[in-house]
């Protein structure tokens, strides 16, 4: 009984050692086989990287404002006689935008000037009585103060009457109207918003490192996101004395013609300062470059050897320093030399050593000035 259970166990042990080994023997092959496979290249775009001139600029995003702007108000309470504007109108300084009632003041009016001229006429006979002594100095004096003062009344009523013709303070265009006839003002309440647009102030902050590359009279290229993206040009005329602690930018305002209103107060926009003449950067598109928390980088394209010795067309992962933008450009401070091919497409696809095919039929945007259909 015992042998024949030694046996058993025996023969079992042989089983599962001769399975073990053909298990291994798969397995190691299996290994092999997978050491030895190379994965098919990768189809990528590449470019040359090359010096180009880079000008010296500083960009910001700005703000529009206007060059002058208020709320035209009603300057005594009074109802709503007449309104003679439309709104968005282009107005010219003194144009009447609105009337209010002035009935009470001109009947007003009639009883002072009636009044005036009463105190004229005694002021003629007083003035000849005096001269022949029959009444005296005080009695004169007397009729000529009441001659003034309805003099003065007149010239009252007349400015209040005035004051209750609302007219536009400077030339400008009118916002959107804000009374209807017939509504009662009080003095101070808005009527209609006008600012002066032709020109136009642009004020953007200057990081208070560049501060001192900023100053009056630099040109500043003004560019609104619309489809034109035709850039307008003025130039810098103020600069603020303090720093914002807040943000540690400097302020910064430019002035720049706005024919045809293009630009409206409120708008942003991209600024830049012109600096300089330019210096020479290299430069790749925005495409290449492998963005990363750790570092960017981009894929160097070259002859490398795998492990075998044999020879295979490769990228090499550069860690690279970047520098400003310029449309779908971005200057490279380090870590590419000109001459290099540099991977312009593909690149999350990549590693360090991976295989390549480069195919240029279709090639990415590599544009300083980009002017995208869709934009």
């Amino acid at each position: 009984m015992v042998k024949r259970l030694v046996l058993t166990v025996a023969v079992i042990a042989v089983f599962v050692a001769a399975l073990g080994f053909v298990k291994f023997r798969q397995i190691k092959a299996g290994m092999a086989v997978y050491a030895s496979f190379q994965p098919p290249p990768e189809a990528v775009t590449t470019v040359v990287a090359a010096q180009d001139e880079w000008p010296d600029g500083l960009k910001a995003i700005g703000t529009v404002a206007a060059l002058r702007g208020v709320t035209v108000s009603a300057d005594l309470p009074g109802i709503v006689d007449r309104i003679a504007f439309e709104s968005g109108q282009w107005v010219q300084a003194g144009d009447v935008l609105a009337l209010l009632d002035t009935r009470q003041e001109r009947a007003q009016l009639n009883a002072a000037e009636a009044q005036r001229d009463l105190a004229r006429l005694n002021f003629a006979r007083m003035d000849g009585l005096l001269s022949q002594a029959v009444i005296s100095r005080a009695e004169y004096d007397q009729t000529a103060a009441e001659q003034k003062q309805s003099e003065a009344r007149v010239a009252e009523i007349g400015a209040a009457i005035d004051r209750k013709t609302v007219r536009a303070p400077f030339s400008g265009v009118l916002g959107i109207r804000q009374v209807n006839v017939g509504q009662y003002l009080s003095g101070g309440d808005p009527v209609v918003n006008l600012q002066s647009v032709d020109p136009v102030y642009v004020n953007f902050g200057v990081p208070q490192q560049d501060a001192r590359k900023v100053t009056a009279g630099r040109a500043v290229r003004v560019v609104i996101d619309d489809r034109s993206n035709a850039p307008l040009t003025g130039r810098v005329t103020a600069i603020d004395s303090v720093v914002d602690p807040g943000t540690r930018n400097l302020q910064v305002q430019a002035t720049l013609a706005n024919p045809g209103g293009k630009l409206r107060p409120g708008m942003f926009v991209q600024t830049e300062v012109t600096l300089g003449a330019g210096h020479s950067e290299v430069t790749l598109p925005a495409s290449a470059i492998s963005y990363a928390p750790y570092g960017d980088s981009v894929f160097v394209v070259g002859d490398l050897t795998d492990a075998k010795g044999h020879a295979y067309r490769g990228v090499r992962q550069q860690i690279v320093k970047l520098g400003a933008t310029r449309g779908d450009q971005v200057a490279i401070v380090s870590g590419v030399k000109p001459g290099d091919e540099v991977v312009s497409s593909g690149v999350f696809k990549l590693r360090n050593g991976a295989a390549v095919v480069v195919n240029n039929r279709i090639v990415p945007a590599n544009s300083p000035k980009p002017r995208p259909e869709n934009s």
